[in-house]
């Protein structure tokens, strides 16, 4: 998690904005429809190859250079492995047995991880009352998706929103190792993490899932894979840092609101996906988690509540 500014959003943030929470929510989308002739791996690398190709093309159009210090290599092969390769797969072989929908949410429940990891980890984000209730409400959003299921023991169901509930953490520790290449120019962290991202998948999708065996997969499924990677990864990386370097990591935090709706849209009118009452629920409070953790939302409340100065 980036330091928190207070920045204005203007009309062109906004819309940038709900472009992202589009882009992203539609990632969950493309991946349902890549997984049904992919196997998750080979998702990830066709997500994250064809990006750093695209990003790659970018940075040399732009004039830019990549860095050549081992060590700054170094902390893009970390934040690759906790920032792509390890939450792309863990949701994907999460939506291989769950709706992309409710792996949205569950996602969603990232900033909780954050603030909690921040706490702990770093000397100048530390929980608040209003961070703490929303810590609990999340967990407790979580708790109402996931339902009595949990006590029955370790079902398949169960076990796919583990994994994108770690998926989740995965991308808190990230936010929070991020921090470090705050002076670099923001599409050359992206160029560097989704190239590092490639080189950690390759082995393992070649191993594990043979990705040749997909090469005759259908049109609709080659079309998702590069969605995935052009649109909701390339695209998405440009947008969020253009964000954040404008309008600041507070504001950028609202997209987390929007990503599930989406997601939700996208999956119930396409694929036909349903979910159920205790998922809008779980939604809810997640939402409500939040606002509290943002704050922003209860300001005018508590203006209101402030005595007037004598």
């Amino acid at each position: 998690m980036a330091h928190t500014i207070n920045k204005t959003m203007g009309p062109f943030e906004w819309f940038l904005l709900l472009t992202l929470s589009v882009l992203w929510g539609g990632s969950f989308f493309f991946g349902e429809v890549a997984l049904q002739e992919f196997r998750p791996f080979t998702v990830v690398l066709g997500r994250v190859g064809f990006a750093a190709l695209a990003l790659l093309i970018l940075v040399h159009v732009l004039g830019l250079r990549m860095p050549a210090s081992p060590r700054l290599w170094g902390a893009f092969f970390v934040m690759g492995a906790i920032n792509n390769f390890i939450p792309f797969s863990l949701i994907l072989w999460g939506q291989v047995h769950i709706a992309s929908g409710l792996a949205s949410i569950l996602n969603a429940t990232t900033p909780l991880f954050t603030v909690v990891l921040a706490h702990v980890l770093t000397s100048d984000e530390k929980l608040t009352g209003g961070r703490v209730a929303g810590v609990l409400a999340g967990v407790a959003g979580v708790a109402v998706m996931i339902g009595l299921e949990a006590l029955e023991g370790l079902t398949v169901n169960v076990t796919a929103q583990l994994l994108v509930l770690a998926g989740a953490v995965s991308y808190a520790f990230a936010g929070i190792y991020g921090r470090r290449f705050k002076d670099l120019p923001p599409i050359v962290t992206a160029t560097g993490q989704v190239t590092a991202s490639t080189v950690l998948i390759l082995p393992v999708a070649l191993i594990v899932d043979q990705p040749w065996t997909g090469a005759h997969a259908g049109a609709a499924t080659w079309a998702a894979l590069i969605g995935l990677a052009l649109l909701s990864t390339a695209l998405a990386y440009v947008i969020y840092f253009r964000i954040l370097s404008t309008a600041g990591a507070t504001n950028l935090l609202l997209v987390t609101f929007l990503i599930p709706v989406s997601a939700i849209l996208l999956g119930g009118l396409v694929l036909g996906e349903e979910l159920e009452p205790k998922h809008f629920a779980g939604m809810a409070l997640i939402g409500l988690g939040l606002a509290l953790i943002d704050g922003r939302v209860f300001k005018p409340f508590r203006k209101v509540a402030k005595p007037a100065a004598p």
